[in-house]
């Protein structure tokens, strides 16, 4: 049999979080970095040279045209996605965008129509469904262990936001976000509600700002209405920390309730379950690599992708359906200012 041929990768963009993709795509055997773009050509000269990247680039469609690429990933801001995906699929090239997509709905849905018009392929990397724990409970729901899902419960508590200097050390563009809470980190646990108990159906929001030197909200209560009378909650407070050796690993903790018991993950990705009825839990053994972010759910994101470009495996987190996380966004964000609960399908087409 034939092997697949390598995969041809170009990115575009050097900030804080990029080093997780770049190390990932160093690491993979099928697929190889060919070129690389920034703005500022120093930091891309940086990454060329320790990931072996012939070929650097400030201007975006020029690497595009000379590289031609199979695969293109946008690591930049927000503000920049639609020009260089538009780009991209006008090239027929299929493409990895870095979340949250774009800078509002608005703009996500008309980029969605040119997608589909030109019937490409675009994935937004979304790697928190990703995370290995976050797939051990997923074959565990889908395998009936909790029988009928009453309830999904989960606390976000990092701990990184606390002071004048709060964001500062990784991600100090956070202090200027005016949406910050659920635009940039609560998104990641609303697309891991639809993974773990799918569509969600209404929210209810309830916002708050504690840290004063922030401009958007970093504390909240999100209640969740899926299917079949299954709900959500998303308790999220960024000032207060949690119990963990490493506070950003699953930065929070998960309780996942059914008719047959109980589904726990905890700071230091340990998964138990309890059965209903019972006092003691067990502890659930999987296997994880506690390397780079989030052990390590880039790469697992990453191989995602690649492993559909060779072999038309199932593929998650298209540009079209991620559009469902920021109705769901922008759904909390005027659930708060009216203080309703509000249906998602008001946000599908009235946009």
């Amino acid at each position: 049999m034939k092997e697949p041929e390598i995969i041809k990768v170009a990115t575009v963009g050097t900030g804080y979080f990029s080093r997780f993709q770049y190390a990932a795509w160093h690491r993979m055997t099928n697929a190889r970095l060919i070129g690389i773009c920034n703005r500022s050509v120093e930091p891309a000269l940086e990454l060329a040279k320790k990931y072996n990247i012939a070929s650097v680039f400030s201007d975006f469609e020029k690497m595009l045209d000379d590289c031609k690429p199979d695969l293109i990933d946008i690591i930049t801001p927000p503000e920049t996605h639609s020009a260089y995906v538009q780009a991209a699929v006008d090239r027929g090239l299929t493409t990895i965008c870095q979340k949250p997509f774009t800078p509002n709905l608005r703009e996500a849905t008309k980029l969605v129509e040119h997608i589909k018009k030109k019937k490409a392929k675009v994935i937004i990397h979304e790697n928190f469904r990703f995370q290995p724990w976050y797939q051990q409970i997923k074959k565990m729901l889908a395998h009936g262990e909790l029988g009928e899902l009453y309830q999904v419960s989960y606390r976000l508590r990092p701990g990184d936001g606390q002071g004048a200097n709060a964001y500062l050390e990784r991600q100090p563009y956070f202090q200027q976000m005016p949406r910050l809470l659920i635009h940039e980190t609560a998104v990641h646990f609303i697309d891991v509600f639809r993974y773990l108990f799918g569509e969600v159906e209404s929210v209810y929001a309830d916002l708050r700002r504690l840290n004063p030197v922030i401009q958007g909200e970093d504390a909240g209560l999100i209640v969740f209405e899926f299917g079949r009378g299954k709900r959500g909650v998303f308790d999220g407070n960024r000032l207060s920390d949690h119990r963990a050796n490493n506070r950003r690993l699953t930065m929070g903790d998960l309780l996942i309730e059914g008719e047959l018991g109980t589904i726990t993950l905890n700071g230091d990705a340990e998964i138990h379950k309890r059965m209903h009825g019972q006092d003691n839990e067990s502890i659930v053994k999987y296997n994880w690599i506690d390397n780079d972010f989030g052990g390590d759910c880039v790469f697992n994101f990453q191989q995602h992708v690649i492993d559909h470009m060779q072999t038309g495996s199932a593929l998650m987190n298209t540009a079209e359906d991620y559009l469902k996380n920021l109705q769901i966004v922008e759904a909390c964000y005027v659930s708060h200012e009216r203080g309703l609960k509000l249906p998602i399908s008001d946000f599908t087409n009235n946009i």
